[in-house]
């Protein structure tokens, strides 16, 4: 999709005992892929950090080996 964003930030919010809501902020760019629900896969510059990003905004963290667990509550971010 040509409106689509080519770049984001995953912002991981830790809500920890602390409660401190740290924040870890990751720059992610477009594949050529996608992912199960058809949507593209962004990725960091390791291809480590993987998510499918909808249309909507919404994000699904994918697994890049064998013992991640994907992380939930990230959101995304238009770079821009």
């Amino acid at each position: 999709m040509a409106d689509r964003d080519d770049a984001y930030e995953l912002v991981f919010t830790d809500a920890g005992d602390a409660g401190t809501g740290a924040q870890d902020v990751v720059p992610v760019h477009r594949t050529d892929r996608k992912g199960p629900g058809g949507h593209p896969i962004y990725a960091d510059d390791t291809g480590i950090v993987q998510a499918e990003i909808s249309d909507r905004g919404e994000v699904r963290m994918i697994a890049s080996g064998a013992h991640q667990h994907p992380a939930s509550g990230v959101s995304a971010r238009p770079l821009g």
